[in-house]
């Protein structure tokens, strides 16, 4: 147990600790939509989109900058994914590919032309969980809150629109505003994450905690209770484990990369689990 507790008494443990608890739930409950939506590409596509706006940050505030250029990068993405999808000429795939490579590869023209700053760039596709400050934390935790508290209050609205969008419609829905909510709180999910874990994980926080609650439950609020518990543990785990194979073992381990393994690790073990349950639960039927 002092392996588990003792690192977190240094202050940028505690600090970092905080963060992925809090990406790690975030995570966990927003994944349940993207989950039943099938919105794991857009998830995805948002997270390369944001880069042009962390690096416009980037350049016009240095690390203080990267929080609100990713914030008006992901926000624009969601209006456009939003609005072009509306367009019945236009599929959803056609929309996500035509924002993506625009915006991604806006992106990586800026970056071209600035060479000064390429390494700092490359920190943030992959994550810096151990620098972060109070300042960032606060961040995250305003966007969680928005994001939480939007889908505390649509969250019917959305589990209608997902599983019969038709119907929702007939009952006078905005469907155009939910996916636009829905699209909007995504890209506040990559935000909150794109400083700490990287714009590059962040698709596993979104994805697998939701996957493993959906392999216990059908109900969509205990999934989203089972993944938010998920994906909180992990991030504790995984920063631990980090902790652990850098400093005692002197294998170098990055913590947002432990913490997706760690995720994937328990996935599978618990699908293994539930496949080997339940074929002994039907021979035993007969």
């Amino acid at each position: 147990m002092a392996v588990l507790t003792d690192p977190f008494q240094a202050p940028y443990m505690a600090r970092a600790l905080v963060e992925l608890v809090i990406l790690g739930v975030l995570g966990g409950v927003v994944g349940v939509f993207v989950l039943v939506r099938r919105l794991a590409y857009v998830a995805d596509a948002l997270t390369h989109t944001v880069f042009p706006g962390v690096v416009i940050g980037f350049a016009a505030g240095a690390a203080d900058g990267v929080f609100w250029g990713a914030l008006v990068a992901g926000l624009l993405t969601a209006a456009l994914l939003t609005l072009l999808t509306r367009t019945p000429r236009i599929s959803e795939d056609a929309a996500l590919t035509l924002i993506l490579t625009a915006l991604f590869g806006l992106g990586v023209v800026l970056v071209s032309r600035r060479h000064s700053y390429h390494h700092d760039l490359t920190a943030f596709l992959f994550g810096q969980v151990l620098t972060v400050t109070r300042q960032e934390i606060v961040q995250s935790a305003a966007l969680a809150l928005v994001c939480l508290t939007v889908l505390v209050v649509l969250g019917r609205h959305l589990t209608l629109r997902a599983f019969d969008p038709e119907g929702a419609r007939a009952l006078g829905y905005r469907v155009g505003l939910l996916d636009l909510a829905l699209n909007t709180v995504i890209a506040l999910v990559v935000v909150a994450a794109v400083r700490s874990v990287g714009t590059v994980l962040v698709i596993a926080l979104v994805i697998i905690p939701a996957a493993v609650g959906r392999l216990v439950s059908h109900r969509i609020p205990l999934i989203a209770t089972i993944g938010a518990v998920f994906g909180g543990m992990c991030g504790w785990l995984g920063l631990a484990a980090s902790n652990e194979a850098s400093i005692r073992y002197g294998l170098p381990l990055a913590a947002g990369p432990a913490v997706v393994l760690l995720m994937v690790a328990g996935y599978l073990a618990l699908r293994a689990t539930t496949a080997l349950t339940g074929r002994m639960a039907r021979k035993a039927r007969t």
